[in-house]
């Protein structure tokens, strides 16, 4: 039964899957499941291999954790996507830790951690996609990086904003102030405070909902 589930989605994702013997195809899904992570829950704290998850709907926020409770967002998964950084085991060169929460009622498939690190010992084409799914999510970190260091707080916000509306294909920001002061690595009262400067512009529209922009053209203006 597990086979029959996963196989078809591990075809389409894995380069490596028709090159991989039939015992390892069998193993990595006998050691797959399918788990619904509820709104809010803490996927992956950093302290174990959690394994490769795999999002089928939903959304998921990787972010790290300051000493003083701070937490700054990486970078976030939606359907399709995929998290390597989760595998520990398997990338034994990432030292730092990295949180996963669902931000969203998430359906995943999860392979176990050490079970992909198994299969990925004698298998040098598993290890490469690894470390190159991996890496290519390091330009989005370095992204990040760049904004909260370089990026003064109004184009940081509405490269947020912009980007946010492309991503959902609506005007309509539902996010509250609280959320994208943690998505962009800000605190709220800095995000309330530009949210309305942009307000008294005409820019967007603030409400308890949340945020309608209704001046695409000057919002994109404050990215460049």
């Amino acid at each position: 039964m597990g086979r029959t589930m996963f196989e078809p989605v591990f075809r389409d994702i894995f380069p490596f899957w028709n090159e991989i013997s039939e015992d390892d195809r069998d193993f990595i899904c006998k050691n797959t499941f399918a788990l619904t992570y509820p709104k809010g829950t803490t996927i992956h704290d950093g302290n174990e291999c959690s394994g490769v998850i795999l999002v089928r709907s939903g959304s998921l926020r990787l972010y790290i954790m300051s000493d003083d409770g701070k937490d700054v967002t990486l970078y976030r998964l939606h359907d399709g996507d995929m998290c390597m950084l989760s595998a520990s085991c398997v990338l034994q060169s990432i030292t730092f830790d990295v949180m996963v929460d669902a931000e969203e009622n998430s359906e995943c498939y999860v392979i176990s951690g050490p079970a992909y690190a198994a299969v990925s010992e004698h298998n040098p084409n598993i290890k490469i996609f690894t470390l190159e799914t991996a890496v290519s999510r390091f330009s989005d970190v370095m992204w990040v990086m760049q904004q909260i260091l370089f990026m003064s707080m109004d184009k940081r916000l509405s490269i947020f904003l912009s980007d946010e509306a492309a991503r959902t294909g609506s005007d309509y920001i539902a996010l509250t102030h609280e959320q994208i002061a943690r998505y962009i690595g800000s605190a709220r009262e800095v995000v309330s405070r530009m949210l309305k400067y942009f307000s008294n512009e005409g820019i967007v529209e603030v409400s308890r909902k949340g945020i309608k922009i209704i001046d695409k053209s000057r919002l994109r203006e404050l990215t460049l």
